[in-house]
C-alpha cells in the first residue's frame, strides 16, 4: 500500500495515516483487484459500542455491547427498536468482554427493562451518603424474556446493569462470575500538575450486594485474581468455586444471589479449557488469520456473493477451505503449524470463517458466524426454549 506516494509496509501504514484533523492524505488502495488512488481528509473516527444486533432465530434477538460510552444508550435503542419491529419477544444481551465505561448509560439501558421507579444501583461510602439511581420512564422491553451474558472480563457498568436485572428477577444471568469492579473514585489535583484518585464510595446492587471484589491482600493478588480463577478451576467448574460462600441474598421471587465481589451467574457456562500452543499464539499476534481471510475474500468475492445472509454462510461455508491460505502465510512468517492439535486446527478454521464473514457483512456477520458455534449462546437458546418457570 502507498501513503502519500511512498510504498509502506502494513505495520507502519496506521502511523502514516494518522495525523492532524483536516489534513489530506493520498492512499493507493486495491479493491477487487483494481488499484486506485484516493484522497481522504483526516478526522475523528466513530467507535460504536454496539457491535452487533440481529435475530438468533425468529423471536429471539441478540445485542452485543462492547463498552458503555456517551452514545451507547442511543445505539442500543436504535437496535432494540429494529429488533422489536421484527417481532422479537425474547432478548439475549451480551456483555462478555465489556469492561465498563459510563455508568449513566448502563442505568439508562436498565430503565428500558425495569418498570416504575425501581432502584438500579446505589453508591455509599464511610464519608459519602447513600445516593440512588432509579428508573425514570416506561421502558420498551419491560416484559419480554431476557438473558444477560457475562464473563470474568465483564466489569464496572456491565456489573451494574447485570446486577440490577438479576436482583429484580428481570433477567437470567448466564456465563461466569464477572470481574468485580465497583469503586467510586474522585480525582484531586496536585501542585505538580498530577492528580490523586481517592476511593470515596462503592457501588451496590438493589439488594445491597457489594460489586467490588476484596483487595485487602495487596495490589498483586488483586490484579492476578482473575488468573487465580484459572488456577483454582473456577472458570471451568463454577459450582465448585468458593464465591458462593459469600453472603446470600433473596430476590423478590425467592432466588438466591450472592455477594462477595462480581456478579455470580444463575447459569454457569465453563470456559474453553484449550491452552493455546505457541504457534497458535503467534498466529494471533501476527494477525495472520485475519489477513488470510482478506486475501481469500479478494480472490473469491464473486463466489462469496452467492451467500445472501450470514446465516446461510454459517450453515454452508467450510472454514477449512481457508486453511491453506493461513498455512502459506504462517510459513512466510516462519510459524510451524505441524504440531497444532485437532482442536486448534478447528479453532483456526472457525476463526477464519468468522473473519471472512466480517469482510462481507462487517461486525454483524462476524458475530453471527462466531455465535453459531458459541457454547454460551447455545446455553442461552436452550434456556429460552424452556418455560418461564424454569428460571433458577
Amino acid at each position: 500500500m502507498k501513503v502519500s506516494g511512498a510504498q509502506k509496509k502494513a505495520d507502519v501504514i496506521r502511523t502514516y495515516i494518522r495525523g492532524s484533523k483536516q489534513n489530506e492524505v493520498k492512499l493507493t488502495v486495491e479493491r477487487s483487484g483494481t488499484k486506485k488512488v484516493i484522497s481522504i481528509v483526516r478526522g475523528s473516527i466513530p467507535l460504536p459500542s454496539v457491535d452487533a444486533a440481529y435475530l438468533l432465530k425468529p423471536g429471539v434477538g441478540y445485542i452485543k455491547i462492547n463498552k458503555f460510552s456517551e452514545t451507547t444508550y442511543e445505539e442500543f435503542m436504535q437496535q432494540l427498536e429494529i429488533l422489536l419491529a421484527k417481532k422479537m419477544d425474547q432478548l439475549v444481551l451480551d456483555l462478555r468482554g465489556n469492561g465498563g465505561g459510563l455508568m449513566s448509560e448502563a442505568v439508562d439501558i436498565a430503565d428500558e427493562f425495569l418498570s416504575n421507579d425501581k432502584l438500579v444501583v446505589y453508591t455509599e461510602g464511610n464519608k459519602s451518603p447513600r445516593y440512588e439511581y432509579r428508573c425514570k420512564r416506561d421502558g420498551l422491553f419491560e416484559s419480554g424474556r431476557l438473558v444477560v451474558l457475562i464473563d470474568e472480563t465483564s466489569a464496572s457498568a456491565s456489573e451494574v446493569l447485570s446486577g440490577a436485572l438479576q436482583d429484580w428477577d428481570r433477567a437470567t444471568i448466564i456465563g461466569r462470575r464477572s470481574f468485580g469492579k465497583g469503586l467510586v473514585q474522585q480525582q484531586y489535583p496536585l501542585s505538580d500538575g498530577g492528580g490523586l484518585r481517592l476511593t470515596i464510595a462503592r457501588y451496590y446492587t438493589p439488594l445491597g450486594r457489594n460489586i467490588q471484589k476484596p483487595y485487602g491482600k495487596g495490589a498483586n493478588p488483586y490484579e492476578e485474581e482473575v488468573l487465580e480463577r484459572v488456577h483454582s478451576g473456577e472458570i471451568y467448574h463454577g459450582s465448585d468455586s468458593s464465591y458462593k460462600k459469600g453472603k446470600a441474598y433473596k430476590t423478590p421471587k425467592g432466588r438466591l444471589v450472592y455477594g462477595g465481589g462480581g456478579i455470580v451467574p444463575d447459569v454457569f457456562v465453563a470456559a474453553d479449557s484449550l491452552v493455546p500452543s505457541e504457534p497458535l499464539m503467534q498466529l494471533y499476534r501476527t494477525n495472520i488469520i485475519s489477513l488470510s481471510a482478506y486475501r481469500y475474500y479478494m480472490q473469491y468475492q464473486k463466489q462469496l456473493d452467492a451467500y445472501k445472509t450470514p446465516a446461510a454462510f454459517a450453515k454452508s461455508f467450510n472454514g477449512a477451505d481457508g486453511y491453506p491460505y493461513v498455512l502459506v502465510a504462517a510459513t512466510l512468517e516462519n510459524i510451524n503449524l505441524n504440531s497444532i492439535s485437532d482442536a486448534e486446527y478447528n479453532l483456526i478454521n472457525e476463526r477464519f470463517k468468522a473473519l471472512l464473514a466480517r469482510q462481507i457483512w462487517r461486525n454483524e456477520g462476524f458475530y453471527e458466524v462466531l455465535n453459531s458455534k458459541d457454547n454460551t449462546i447455545k446455553t442461552a437458546l436452550q434456556f429460552l426454549d424452556k418455560p418461564d418457570s424454569t428460571i433458577p
